[in-house]
């Protein structure tokens, strides 16, 4: 008799809401995808908690990694098709780094980092993580994590996963203004990637795709300020932050709270970068959180004994977020001090305590940083010139500035 034998199919095509159908361009690639360590990404949102602004907001890592790859896949046909020589080795091994350079989010993306796992970045466990995924691939990884880290020669490959026009912001822009609805965040990404070429180991943009980088610049800017930095979303945020470090505090001191196995790794234990760094059990207990971890917490967390903590709970889960006050100037240290003998007042707490519903804090908004990476353009002369340098758009001066900002924020209970 014949014995049968059956060979899973890996070239998978996925229906994406933004660009249509996305294929998985190699076995290899749909094997990480499949991984744990990938699949951890649809329990972390994209935008932390600005679903309670923009309830639309409900996109996950999981979709822009995807995302991400996609454009890598056009721009690498579009490189090629200038006459530069993209072995499919590299173009796997690109591909491979752009779909991991999100792996390392913790829950909630932005809005904990730091908080869980102080001093490192998710930049930091995406690089163990990936180390980790060459071991369990015999080394198949080890070109793609050259290129993450900016080591492999050819250094406009990293540029593409890593800079100031790369494929994750290309995707991160349109895919966030799909899914909250703010129409400003709109960029011509297809015209930009056609426009993409390499000049001296560098990426480029062609002389001709100028206005479309130029508005690229202006609708992170707008991005920033409608929807990563609005003040409902950074109420929420500032609140979950909150939240995280009175859970933090109460269990370093012995409290007994509930938390999932691996929340309550890292709520009752503060590890050194170097510990965590040099520890794979601690980087394996982090595979293990993501969104639900948080959020089944703070549900049981509304009820505790501890006023501060269970007051904090009880405000995220029925959107009583803080009032937040966004200056030019730092808010006056009177009126701040007003507001925390408000809180000792009407809470009944202690002053230490009160500097969980009152708080200052900062934020910046950096839609272009000239030497950072800079944006080339490639004149129609062969020289090149930074974006802000080539560009006729006065108001592209005053965006390469870093915008500073101070927020108050505290319980509205207080008003």
């Amino acid at each position: 008799m014949q014995r049968l034998t059956y060979t899973l199919n890996k070239k998978k095509i996925i229906n994406d809401p933004v660009y249509g159908f996305i294929s998985i361009p190699t076995e290899l690639v749909f094997d990480l995808i499949e991984h744990p360590y990938f699949q951890r990404l649809r329990y972390i949102k994209q935008l932390g908690m600005t679903h309670l602004v923009y309830p639309g907001a409900l996109h996950t890592r999981f979709h822009h990694a995807l995302g991400a790859m996609h454009l890598m896949k056009m721009t690498i046909e579009t490189l090629r098709s200038k006459g530069h020589a993209i072995s499919a080795e590299e173009e796997e091994a690109v591909t491979i780094a752009i779909l991991l350079h999100d792996i390392g989010h913790g829950p909630f993306s932005h809005a904990l980092e730091n908080t869980i796992v102080k001093e490192i970045s998710h930049e930091d466990i995406s690089a163990l993580l990936m180390n980790n995924l060459n071991e369990q691939f015999n080394g198949r990884l080890a070109m793609a994590i050259n290129i993450f880290n900016n080591t492999y020669p050819r250094r406009f490959l990293h540029e593409l996963v890593s800079s100031q026009l790369d494929m994750d912001r290309l995707d991160y822009l349109n895919r966030d203004s799909f899914f909250t609805g703010v129409s400003e965040g709109i960029i011509s990404s297809d015209r930009i990637i056609k426009m993409l070429n390499v000049k001296d180991d560098h990426i480029v943009i062609e002389e001709k795709g100028i206005y479309s980088v130029e508005k690229f610049i202006i609708a992170r800017r707008l991005m920033y300020w409608q929807v990563y930095l609005h003040k409902t979303v950074i109420a929420a945020e500032q609140l979950l932050v909150k939240i995280l470090e009175r859970s933090r505090e109460l269990a370093l001191n012995g409290k007994k709270l509930f938390a999932t196995p691996a929340l309550d790794h890292f709520l009752t234990q503060t590890l050194s970068r170097e510990e965590f760094m040099k520890g794979t059990n601690h980087l394996e207990i982090f595979t293990g959180l993501d969104d639900t971890d948080i959020l089944s917490a703070v549900k049981v967390w509304a009820l505790s004994d501890d006023f501060v903590l269970a007051k904090l709970c009880s405000d995220f889960v029925h959107r009583k977020l803080f009032h937040v006050d966004i200056t030019n100037e730092p808010a006056d240290e009177r009126i701040v001090a007003g507001l925390v003998q408000k809180a000792v007042k009407k809470y009944g707490i202690t002053t230490s305590e009160a500097s969980y519903f009152v708080f200052t804090d900062s934020i910046r908004n950096n839609a272009y940083r000239p030497g950072d990476g800079n944006i080339r353009i490639l004149m129609k002369d062969g020289t090149i010139k930074d974006i802000a340098a080539a560009s006729d758009n006065s108001n592209l001066e005053a965006l390469v500035k870093t915008v500073k900002k101070y927020i108050l924020c505290y319980s509205k209970d207080l008003v």
